[in-house]
């Protein structure tokens, strides 16, 4: 048996030598075979330093004389698997052959270079993509030290430059045709990395000289790239000063695009702008969160015609004369506004919204105690709580007059939602005011009408209203103007003596002053003095209307104007008929629309602003519950400086000084998550506490005692 099998292995080994005389390349048991025949010996030798050879990989091992100690990354893997998929090894395996304890080959040979190309093999036969027995090119390197060869292999190169690479991967793309998902596969990247690349040699080549020479970093580079336009880049560049940040460039890029943030993008929604022939321009090398749109005044144009749509649609549903359009809210219409008034139910309605009420309170007993509800409960809850609602509703509603005078502003909230604001009365369309005349006479528009509304001819029936003093009070002859003032000014004075003695019948004044002038438009419906000037405050502070706080306020006003008389005449006797509470809380919220504390530059009202601090004092204004500090309301919007001063104020010196390093709107982001929940307000928005007074503070001043909470007249 012994010499049968040496016979027949001698044979195989003399075909292979003579097939391997003619390949250029052979294969390591080839090589090892033909040594072993020349030599007569069964052991198998080695092939020669510097010869090529194909080496089986589950042949191949990892040195552990490699230089390379940390390992590559799979990221690293992936990209030599992919690119010895598409184009083979394009590059040799050094090796050296394995040696056991007593100098002898083992078989196996160690990978001195290469070492990444044979994981990725590997790789490839654990996808079974190759066999483990696939032939590896490899070149024998028996003479140089495998720690210093490894070592030079690393150390002693010249990486392309990335600008080279930026444009190679263009000119796959343009002259091969190949996508980004191709050119991915091809060379071990993602399809996101290959799109950042050829958005990069897409940029200008005079820029990509620039950053070829050093003038350029790459994240400036990246920030050009923002845009393919290179007369836009080149426009940016030639513009820039000393401030080159990344963020400014693309922000100086994109100034006429609209971020997908934009209010008007999210009303639109990115899918029926590219419907339209819009294109979005993304960052992608930043988080652009959404992109740019790039045509403004499509976004515009779409933005116009669905506000058009919806308000369409609440003209026909409700009535009302007339609708308009903006994006931006008409602050300065200047027009009066009506509210939905008290109306009286259906007993239909009546009747339902008592059975819902009813089987809403059965339920709500029934299931008191329960932590969790059942779905077809927690269903019907919801589906009665929609009811009562919509019942509820129909209790306000405005008269079907002012509707058809009245209009309605449809415009586009900071939220990118519609928001519509109902009742308001062009001057065309106002109502006529009537003047009070002598004899049941009133005049409306110059024109005198009679009790049975008929209309008064001028003519000798006039009185003589220029009569002398001395025929007052004839029978038909009125006053004389001048005595009629004398007599008012007394009755005058002896009001104001009366009121001041009055504090109770004082507020109800005040009040009434306010409210006929707050929620009516009759301005002259009130005998004190007293003007209300109501600045919007729209005008200074974008989005400041749809801020919870101005929300609030919005609501407790309608919830007064739905409780107001409609005519302003019934205005004394709503007001003295409520009770005192609610005198006083309508007093203070008349008063409240009339508070002004802003600062404007071409304003000088030192004293009025100093006012409004002690107000805010007295009142123990809490700000933090109506605004709290972000990239868009402050932080965005101030200096590097004052965002780390109030980032080490309102945490630590530490946190301020981790962020430091950072570019402006980084820093920005970061210190808006770090200044969360902390209460840190900036100081022109702080609220100073009351200074105690030898009396106390003002917290400590009863009030509850006297007539009606005011305090007790000095005797």
């Amino acid at each position: 048996m012994a010499r049968t099998s040496k016979m027949a292995r001698a044979g195989t080994v003399a075909m292979v030598a003579e097939a391997a005389a003619d390949a250029d390349v052979r294969s390591v048991g080839e090589t090892e075979a033909v040594a072993a025949v020349e030599t007569g010996a069964e052991t198998v030798s080695v092939a020669a330093n510097g010869e090529t050879v194909l080496i089986p990989l589950n042949k191949l091992k990892k040195s552990p004389r490699n230089a390379r100690k940390t390992p590559h990354s799979e990221a690293e893997i992936e990209a030599y698997a992919a690119s010895i998929a598409a184009k083979g090894i394009l590059q040799n395996l050094v090796v050296e052959p394995e040696l056991d304890a007593e100098k002898k080959p083992t078989g196996f040979y160690l990978v001195t270079i290469g070492e990444g190309r044979r994981l990725a093999q590997l790789l490839r036969v654990k996808r079974k993509q190759i066999k483990k027995t696939e032939g590896i090119r490899c070149v024998i390197d028996t003479a140089n030290d495998p720690f210093e060869i490894s070592l030079d292999e690393n150390v002693t190169r010249t990486a392309m430059h990335p600008a080279d690479q930026f444009e190679a991967f263009r000119e796959l793309a343009e002259h091969r045709g190949w996508g980004a998902e191709e050119i991915a596969a091809r060379f071990g990247v993602t399809a996101h990395v290959v799109k950042q690349r050829l958005r990069l040699g897409a940029v200008s080549p005079r820029l990509m000289q620039v950053y070829r020479d050093g003038g350029l970093t790459l994240d400036q580079l990246r920030a050009f790239a923002i845009t393919e336009d290179h007369a836009r880049q080149e426009q940016v560049y030639e513009n820039l000063s000393y401030n080159r940040d990344p963020s400014f460039i693309r922000r100086d890029i994109m100034k006429t695009h609209i971020p997908a943030t934009d209010r008007r993008a999210i009303f639109i929604g990115a899918e029926v702008y590219t419907e339209a022939g819009g294109n979005i321009v993304r960052d992608l090398f930043t988080e652009d969160r959404g992109g740019f749109y790039e045509d403004a005044a499509l976004l515009e144009r779409l933005v116009i015609e669905k506000l058009e749509g919806i308000a369409a649609q609440v003209q026909e549903a409700e009535g009302w004369k007339w609708v308009s359009v903006h994006i931006d809210y008409p602050h300065a219409h200047g027009l009066p506004r009506t509210y939905p008034h008290p109306v009286k139910l259906s007993e239909e309605d009546e009747a339902a919204c008592a059975v819902a009420q009813e089987e809403y309170d059965r339920l709500s007993s029934e299931y008191e105690g329960a932590e969790e509800l059942p779905d077809d409960v927690d269903q019907r809850f919801g589906e009665l709580e929609a009811e009562i609602e919509r019942i509820d509703a129909k209790r306000h509603a405005y008269d079907p007059d002012e509707i058809a005078r009245g209009g309605v502003f449809v415009v586009l909230s900071p939220d990118g939602e519609a928001r519509i604001e109902r009742g308001f009365i062009r001057p065309e369309d106002e109502k006529p005011e009537a003047e009070e005349a002598s004899d049941g006479e009133t005049v409306i528009d110059g024109v005198r009408v009679n009790g049975d509304g008929e209309i008064i001819e001028d003519g000798d029936d006039a009185a003589a209203h220029n009569a002398d003093d001395e025929d007052a009070g004839d029978d038909g002859t009125p006053l004389s103007d001048l005595l009629v003032r004398e007599l008012t000014t007394h009755r005058t004075l002896g009001l104001r003596v009366a009121l001041g003695e009055q504090p109770d019948m004082a507020l109800i004044a005040v009040t009434h002053a306010l409210a006929a002038q707050s929620f009516h438009r009759g301005g002259d419906a009130h005998c004190l003095d007293i003007r209300t000037v109501s600045p919007p405050l729209g005008g200074h502070a974008d989005g400041i209307e749809d801020t919870a706080a101005a929300k609030a306020l919005a609501d407790r006003h309608a919830g007064w104007a739905a409780d107001m008389p409609r005519d302003v005449a019934d205005l004394w006797g709503f007001i003295t008929g409520l009770d005192h509470a609610s005198v006083m809380a309508l007093f203070a919220h008349c008063a409240s629309q009339t508070v002004n504390a802003v600062k404007v530059p071409w304003e000088r009202k030192p004293r009025a602003l100093e006012t409004a601090d002690k107000l805010a004092s007295a009142l123990a204004l809490d700000m933090t519950a109506h605004w709290t500090p972000t990239v868009r309301t402050y932080l965005g919007r101030v200096t590097k400086a004052l965002i780390l001063d109030a980032v080490r104020e309102a945490v630590s010196g530490e946190a301020a000084d981790r962020i430091a390093s950072m570019k402006k709107q980084p820093m920005a982001e970061a210190a808006e998550q770090l200044l969360a929940g902390t209460g840190w307000l900036p100081p022109l928005m702080r609220t100073t506490p009351v200074a105690e007074t030898e009396s106390g503070p003002v917290e400590d001043i009863d009030t509850t005692e006297g007539s009606e909470g005011f305090p007790e007249a000095a005797e």
